[in-house]
């Protein structure tokens, strides 16, 4: 890739993008020293520092020249968005490598540089990619029985969906069948929940209840059970690929979508939106998967390693999330976007017309669970903790 898309790749998104001092020597660092070694540095604060940075280069070439493998982990995400969208790959490459004995070295390939959602997915059941980072939601199109967790008021809180996710019952129903389709599941990034965001003009105030949106224009991805909650919640739902919806609030072709306020903010929509509103439906959760038959391949010792470093980076993404919505939040309203929580009242009267206790939900149930009874195990799953606790913000 050549060093400028590269460096697109450093810088894109929208909090904390660097001056364009930071922009010039991050290009003549990158071509110094190369870009691993710059991206390391422009995270850690020491791009300015020749010393510093000579250092980073030299310990980044001898890991890899030790290493038995080189491995590549891609992402949708630039380094540094982690500081609103935690995600972590930074602190996953550096576990990966020291887990498993300076065995693997880990090559990032952030922001979407090998691609995103189904593209990045294809490439990891391929085997061209070793580990990457996606949604839940995109990984629903391989497996689908993982389309459960897009069923709203069961799992959207961020506790619930870790008891999930972490659970036996979880294991035993849905991994068996992510690792049938080639991936195995490495370790889960909790975000937060997914939200109700409105562009500007749209409403003289802030989303509360449902009958706030009744008939307008709610911009859906392509999950069949997504668009049936906002169907479910009066809305009408518009399918806008995710490239375009930007362009789309901005022109009236889309009143409103639902990523988390974190992921708001990483993918600019700061100038597009009036108000945010956390209604705790549905979880915004990502994931990491590798390819089973690579790690199949691996020796137990390094399969060990990895698994090691998944759990780790999992408690630390479970330990940065209040930190990143504290930035995200603090971030939006200093654009002038305004976040409102909703009452007990008003989350009531949404898990009314759109939760999973409503028979509009059984076939679904059935079909991606096999059966109510497995269903209602899974939910039992989300009320018992396994040793994992998140801020729920709620």
């Amino acid at each position: 890739m050549p060093l400028l898309n590269r460096f697109e790749i450093f810088k894109s998104g929208v909090a904390g993008e660097p001056s364009l001092p930071e922009r010039r020597q991050f290009m003549l660092t990158a071509g110094r020293y190369g870009f691993s070694a710059a991206v390391i540095g422009a995270v850690g604060g020491t791009l300015f520092s020749e010393q510093a940075m000579a250092q980073t280069a030299q310990e980044e070439s001898a890991l890899q020249a030790a290493a038995e493998m080189t491995i590549v982990l891609a992402t949708g995400y630039r380094v540094g968005a982690t500081r609103a969208y935690p995600i972590m790959q930074l602190n996953y490459k550096e576990n990966l490598q020291n887990f498993t004995g300076g065995r693997i070295y880990v090559r990032l390939a952030p922001a979407g540089e090998l691609g995103v959602g189904d593209t990045l997915i294809s490439k990891v059941q391929g085997g061209s990619v070793a580990i990457a980072q996606h949604s839940m939601a995109n990984l629903a199109a391989f497996a689908p029985e993982v389309d459960l967790i897009n069923i709203p008021y069961w799992c959207g809180n961020n506790q619930n969906l870790i008891n999930l996710v972490t659970s036996p019952a979880w294991e035993d129903v849905v991994h068996n069948k992510i690792e049938e389709r080639g991936f195995k599941v490495l370790s889960y990034i909790c975000i937060d929940p997914r939200t109700v965001a409105v562009r500007k003009g749209l409403l003289d105030g802030p989303v509360k209840t449902p009958e706030d949106i009744r008939g307008i224009k709610f911009r859906v991805p392509g999950s069949q059970i997504l668009q049936k909650v906002y169907r479910l919640l009066g809305a009408n739902p518009t399918p806008v690929a995710w490239g375009e919806t930007s362009s789309a609030m901005q022109q009236g072709v889309a009143d409103a979508l639902d990523p988390s306020v974190q992921a708001l903010l990483v993918f600019g929509f700061t100038d597009v939106l009036q108000s945010i509103s956390t209604i705790q439906s549905v979880a915004d959760a990502q994931v990491y998967t590798c390819n089973k038959e690579w790690f199949d391949s691996l020796s137990a010792p390094i399969q060990e390693g990895v698994i090691q470093a998944s759990a780790t980076t999992f408690r630390e993404n479970l330990a940065k999330v209040p930190a990143a919505r504290a930035y995200a939040y603090n971030q939006m309203r200093q654009a002038g976007v305004e976040i409102y929580n909703p009452t007990e009242d008003e989350i009531a009267q949404w898990r009314d017309r759109c939760g999973h206790q409503l028979s509009d939900w059984d076939d679904t149930k059935l079909e991606l669970a096999g059966s109510m009874d497995i269903f209602e195990r899974l939910l039992a799953a989300t009320e018992e903790n396994h040793g994992y606790y998140v801020d729920s913000n709620s």
